[in-house]
């Protein structure tokens, strides 16, 4: 068990035991590449916004300040962001369990239009235990936020296929740990959303060494995730390639889907129009995540999964995403 915790500075935020009052939030900026097949990938000076409910910030949504983002566990350098699910404040382990999301120059989040299109990132999930889940995903919000104050810039607007805070299309790319990971498409017609999905889990498809410490896909270190959004028009086919010291291995694809709520032609459609990229680390206390990594899904235990054990045993758990970079197929990976 390791017990490198990310440690925090509140003094200031602690002696004035209010919110900072600032003109604007200071949100880490977070290098991401957008890719085309004749011109590259061209550096894009993004940056990262938590959710408006983060509730170790002191600050309010739209004028938190980089011990805001601390207190939550999220930090950014150069490419890459790693989000710690606690974090130590004044003698006592907060579950912080950060969501944030992808904010353009402009102050709005960024769509990211990608049917017939990839998207590729670097990710290092060697310290997510089982139970808990590192979430790399697309929601339908407004680019703007939706309007509410303080907007894309506060974090607002929030939706995913759950129904939390509202409903609207939802693309898992990867929610995962070190020894189980699902991508899912959730598609929703109106007010209905698909919640379960159509998924695929290398495990459940009796892979049960590909995605291990290890395994084919040595989540011990770090790697890439490749996933394509195959289809001229309409959606027909989600694939996924893994890259990891120069080898590339086929993750599986995923060609039909729950038509009732839209199917996969419905979630061609949400890529087509812009989804807005979520990261977020958080455990299970009702399902233990069972529904990732246990039983057919994976080899990790309920006892093992549960919230109380991950933070007695794991309580410096994180992930890393680095080197987001997304466009033409075949564009995002090239040398």
């Amino acid at each position: 068990m390791s017990f490198k915790l990310l440690n925090i500075s509140l003094a200031g935020l602690l002696l004035a035991g209010v919110a900072v009052a600032q003109s604007s939030e200071q949100h880490p900026p977070l290098i991401t590449w957008k890719c085309t097949t004749s011109g590259g990938c061209v550096q894009q000076n993004t940056s990262v916004v938590l959710d408006k409910d983060s509730k170790f910030a002191r600050g309010a949504a739209g004028s938190r300040t980089a011990d805001d983002y601390a207190a939550m566990g999220v930090s950014t350098e150069g490419d890459a962001v790693t989000m710690y699910h606690y974090v130590q404040s004044g003698g006592t382990l907060n579950a912080a369990s950060p969501r944030i999301y992808l904010r353009g120059e402009d102050g709005n989040y960024v769509l990211m239009s990608l049917l017939n299109q990839e998207l590729s990132v670097d990710v290092d999930y060697s310290q997510v235990p089982c139970g808990e889940n590192g979430a790399f995903y697309l929601s339908e919000m407004e680019a703007d936020g939706g309007g509410s104050s303080g907007g894309a810039s506060a974090g607002q607007g929030y939706c995913d296929a759950q129904c939390q805070g509202f409903c609207c299309n939802e693309m898992d790319i990867l929610e995962a740990n070190a020894k189980a990971t699902a991508m899912t498409p959730h598609a929703c017609s109106g007010n209905s959303c698909d919640s379960a999905g159509c998924g695929y889990n290398p495990y459940a498809s009796g892979q049960r060494n590909f995605w291990a410490t290890g395994g084919t896909v040595d989540t011990s270190k770090k790697f890439t995730v490749v996933t394509q959004f195959v289809g001229s028009g309409t959606l027909t086919q989600i694939t996924r390639q893994y890259i990891q010291d120069g080898k590339q291995s086929n993750g599986g694809s995923i060609s039909t889907c729950n038509g009732a709520f839209g199917g996969l032609a419905g979630m061609g459609q949400a890529l087509g129009r812009g989804m807005v990229l979520a990261m977020s680390i958080w455990n299970d206390a009702v399902q233990q995540m069972a529904w990732l990594d246990s039983g057919n899904n994976g080899p990790c235990s309920i006892a093992e999964s549960t919230p109380q054990n991950i933070q007695s045993q794991h309580p410096d758990t994180h992930v890393t995403f680095s080197n987001i970079r997304w466009g033409d197929i075949g564009s995002t990976t090239q040398s």
